[in-house]
């Protein structure tokens, strides 16, 4: 089954044009192994592109990291072996995901943080607005002031004030 489907997936790739990473100085691997080493490669960082995975980039850094992962696999090493390989020697930003544990949780509950606060405060916002005014009858407009005079609610605003007394120059 995995053979057919891997069979599938090189017949896709060649009918849409699309070529399998370029291999630098290994040897290809047993299909089971090299789908291995391309799920690997595609869960660590090219350390030349950013946000690239070494399977998905044309550096010939990501080919030889790609390459060590491929050596690795052929020894027999387990996938998370090959991830703390690379993880001890690059630290833990080869890893396209981080781990979920220590400070990184922020990055993990940060995002849904901001929503559930945004949420909230949208919630609040809607709990506290106003009801709409209504009207009555009796109102009437009130009469414009004249050009030059100031109603009553100028004299409390010392910006307007000074407002008009700039436009009156």
């Amino acid at each position: 089954m995995t053979a057919a489907l891997l069979s599938l997936t090189l017949a896709l790739s060649l009918f849409t044009g699309q070529h399998a990473p370029q291999q630098g100085g290994s040897e290809p691997l047993a299909p089971e192994l090299e789908a291995r080493v391309q799920t690997l490669g595609k869960q660590l960082r090219c350390a030349v592109c950013q946000g690239v995975s070494i399977a998905d980039s044309p550096a010939s850094m990501a080919r030889a990291q790609l390459d060590t992962v491929r050596e690795l696999v052929a020894e027999g090493k387990t996938d998370q072996q090959v991830l703390d390989y690379f993880v001890a020697r690059y630290g833990e930003w080869a890893l396209l995901e981080p781990k979920a544990h220590g400070f990184n949780w922020l990055v993990w509950l940060g995002p849904v943080a901001l929503v559930a606060l945004g949420g909230f405060v949208i919630w609040r916002q809607f709990q506290h607005r106003p009801a709409p005014a209504q009207p009555t009858t009796q109102q009437t407009a009130a009469p414009a002031a004249p050009a030059g005079t100031s109603s009553p609610d100028d004299a409390e605003d010392p910006y307007l004030q000074a407002v008009r007394r700039e436009l009156e120059r």
